[in-house]
């Protein structure tokens, strides 16, 4: 094998390969089967084209295949072309058949060079153009196949290139290689050094070579202890398993009884000549796998001193949304689920897209976080085949063609432009690579990624099903529908069946939520009545644990401060009285009540709730205009039924049209055009700020129509971008202005949830 330029021994891992045109022709012939009865296939070929291949197919077996005058045949070793470089790989030809795209290919068992090894066990004995056996195979188009190899002894070599070198103008240049031992790449483990014309004659001992390869170098499963799977679980992901213990993962079977121990890794079992594992790549060349970097989390660094000088402090810690808990209870169906589909997947070598829903705080991105750092510890325990993760969250980009730069430095370490970077994740992905990492892409916020061509959700979606991709997403929204009520058809079909839903958590789950973060913390400073009424309290409205949380957190704040206020927990002792009536009293056992004080009660959390629910900005909203309110409300609703949380002025007009059109008689309300109110005899306005029309005089009547005029509204948009509670572009009311809100929605729905006037229009949030 020539020499490697700095370039090709970073980023290239096969073998330099000038073009083969010497071999395959200039021309581009279409290529044909060979069948191991030609004389059957001649005599067939007077009749019909269909009755030809029928009776070819009936005869022989493919034992080769033509293009023009270059012929392959079972167990030939070949090249195959990498596009867009010089580089080639080597594969000795297993089996010929058609793949899912309907084209001819053909199953390659691969041989490595030692640049795609790693390893502190790594042989630096090695020869300039020494290859290693591997069993590694993957599914190839035939019109990848760039010419013949030949792979021989080192003997063999020496005597055939006495030189020890390939002359220049040679045709066997980057075509001769030699092969003495067999490797497996991820483990770094040889067989015994062998002369490779003792052992291979041809395609009868493909076979004989792959088991020579597996016996003799390190197993890449071990075994894994097992994680409890949720009681309420009815249904989970198993296997066939054997007499070895291994199984195939992703197959539904008849429920079982709850395993006790942690969730185990699938080991999956592989064929003798078409599993297709991954390999290493070259841009993951490193001696030890680097942790896993999450997007973080706006948090600040206290000393321990600071965090466990009291409990309160502990307790505050412990329950803030920030704290990564060391387990996360109540999601472990949810956990096997994610973690058996994505194990799949990695191991398999395939794309595929996984669609997780659920409302906010139901635990869907720590989840996934969870599983991809089990797998990571898998991979560094030589027990999983190595893959990328790269996580894009849609609230933490400013453009969602920001996520292909994204995807390819995490691939490539390159940092290039969106456009840039599509072009060339469209290269990568569309051509074969044996040596591809899968990798994993955690889109999170998905709902912000949606662009109005809905360009970025078609690519992450369509790339998956590429055959050479190895790309997995999982798109994880807030939304259970989000794919057919947002996205065309073309991306929710290609997104697949996979998805799994996350419910909100009922009381039950919640409480064990909070007292699993409360464990070790001293003084039993939180009553368990107290945790059960604050579960209950949010079970019965979102079922976000992040509230729960909040709230608990809140309550220790409060409790903390009541307890400086009152330092001594006990009563004062009673002071001594010669009055018999007293004196009978003192006498009396009476039974001590428990000081409340600097405990966390019933009451504490009320009072945590009243002040979640009566922040200054609520209580601002609450006191807006009416135009204000319904606007607002309006936007809420363009917001929800879309799915996207960008809209127009214009829009927001037209979804409040519909919203008092729809209200019926309950309200009569209409929106006034500009030309209208130009031409409008009498205006007055009440104390909500609505212009009001009446039908005749001016005077309001109990029979006169409520009028919202559009100067009202632009005056309204413009007080709520000053506010700081909506965004609007250039601050100018006009009906092609973008406009979203600069606060959650959900706090919009918690201010107008119980609002007469809104309800009166028939909007219910």
């Amino acid at each position: 094998m020539p020499g490697l330029g700095k370039k090709t021994s970073r980023y290239l891992p096969g073998v330099t390969r000038e073009d083969s045109d010497d071999e395959l022709g200039t021309d581009d012939h279409p290529w044909e089967w060979i069948y191991e009865d030609e004389l059957a296939e001649t005599e067939s070929a007077t009749d019909n084209g269909k009755k030809r291949k029928r009776a070819a197919t009936q005869e022989g077996e493919i034992i080769g295949a033509r293009m023009g005058s270059f012929e392959c045949y079972l167990g030939e070793t070949m090249l195959l072309k990498a596009e867009g470089s010089n580089e080639a790989w080597v594969g000795i030809i297993c089996e010929f058949q058609i793949d899912d795209d309907g084209e001819k290919a053909a199953n390659f068992m691969w041989f490595s060079s030692e640049n795609e090894i790693r390893g502190a066990k790594k042989r630096t004995d090695f020869l300039e153009n020494e290859l290693y056996l591997t069993t590694n195979f993957d599914l190839n188009p035939l019109t990848t196949i760039n010419g013949k190899a030949s792979v021989m002894s080192e003997a063999a070599f020496a005597k055939k290139y006495p030189a020890g070198k390939i002359p220049r103008k040679s045709k066997e240049l980057g075509k001769a290689f030699i092969c003495r031992r067999g490797c497996n790449t991820r483990t770094c483990t040889y067989t015994e050094e062998f002369i490779w014309e003792d052992i291979y004659h041809g395609k009868e001992d493909i076979q004989a070579l792959q088991d020579m390869v597996r016996r003799e170098t390190k197993a890449t499963r071990k075994s894994r202890a097992t994680k409890a799977d949720s009681p309420d679980r009815d249904y989970r992901l198993e296997g066939d398993a054997d007499q070895d213990g291994d199984y195939a993962p992703g197959l539904l079977r008849t429920p079982k009884k709850p395993r006790t121990k942690e969730a185990v890794t699938p080991s999956s079992r592989r064929k003798p000549g078409g599993s297709k594992p991954a390999t290493p790549s070259s841009h993951r060349r490193i001696l030890v796998k680097k942790h896993l970097e999450f997007t973080p989390l706006a948090t600040r660094f206290l000393s321990p001193l600071n965090v466990q000088s009291s409990p309160y402090q502990l307790a505050r810690t412990q329950l803030h949304v920030a704290s990564v808990p060391t387990s996360l209870p109540c999601r472990e169906s949810e956990y096997s689920l994610v973690y058996s589909h994505l194990e799949a997947a990695i191991t398999d070598g395939t794309g595929t897209c996984i669609y997780i829903s659920g409302t906010p705080g139901t635990g869907k991105t720590a989840t996934v976080r969870e599983v991809v750092s089990h797998l990571d510890a898998a991979v560094r325990a030589d027990e999983l085949d190595d893959f990328i993760f790269v996580e894009i969250n849609g609230m933490k980009i400013t453009d969602p063609h920001q996520s292909y730069s994204l995807l390819w430095e995490a691939l490539k370490s390159q940092r290039v432009s969106p456009s840039q970077a599509l072009d060339l994740l469209e290269r990568e992905f569309s051509h074969p690579s044996p040596r591809r990492v899968p990798c994993v892409v955690l889109m999170d916020e998905l709902d912000q990624l949606v662009t109005k061509n809905q360009g970025v959700m078609y690519n992450f979606f369509n790339w998956p099903g590429l055959r050479h991709s190895r790309l997995i997403v999982l798109a994880v929204a807030n939304t259970m529908d989000l794919p057919e009520r947002t996205l065309s058809n073309k991306i929710s079909s290609r997104l697949g069946l996979t998805r799994i839903t996350f419910p909100g958590y009922n009381h039950e789950q919640l409480m064990r939520i909070v007292q699993s973060r409360l464990e070790g913390v001293p003084g039993d400073i939180v009553d368990a009545d107290a945790i059960q009424f604050a579960a209950r309290k949010v079970a019965a409205v979102s079922g976000d644990a992040r509230r729960a949380l909040d709230i608990c957190r809140r309550a220790v704040e409060l409790a903390e401060a009541d307890s400086k206020n009152n330092p001594s927990s006990t009563e004062p002792p009673n002071t001594p009285s010669k009055t018999p009536g007293r004196k009978k009293e003192q006498d009396t056992p009476q039974k001590k009540k428990k000081s409340t004080a600097g405990r966390v009660t019933i009451e504490t959390i009320r009072r945590a709730i009243n002040e979640a629910t009566s922040n200054p900005l609520q209580q601002y909203l609450r006191a807006l205009p009416f135009t204000s309110r319904l606007l607002l409300t309006a936007l809420c609703m363009r917001t929800q039924r879309t799915g996207v949380a960008e809209s127009t002025f214009g829009d927001v007009l037209e979804e409040m049209q519909r919203m008092l059109k729809l209200s019926g008689e309950s309200r009569p309300l209409s929106l006034l055009d500009k030309k209208a109110t130009a031409t409008a005899s009498a205006v007055a306005v009440d104390s909500s700020g609505l212009g009001l029309m009446g039908t005749g005089g001016g005077n309001k009547t109990s029979s006169s129509r409520q009028i919202i005029r559009p100067a009202g509204l632009s005056m309204a948009a413009v007080d709520l971008t000053g506010a700081g509670i909506i965004n609007l572009e250039g601050q100018m009311p006009e009906r092609p202005s973008k406009m979203r809100l600069a606060v959650g929605d959900e706090e919009v729905r918690l201010a107008f949830r119980d609002d007469p006037e809104i309800k009166a229009v028939g909007v219910v949030l």
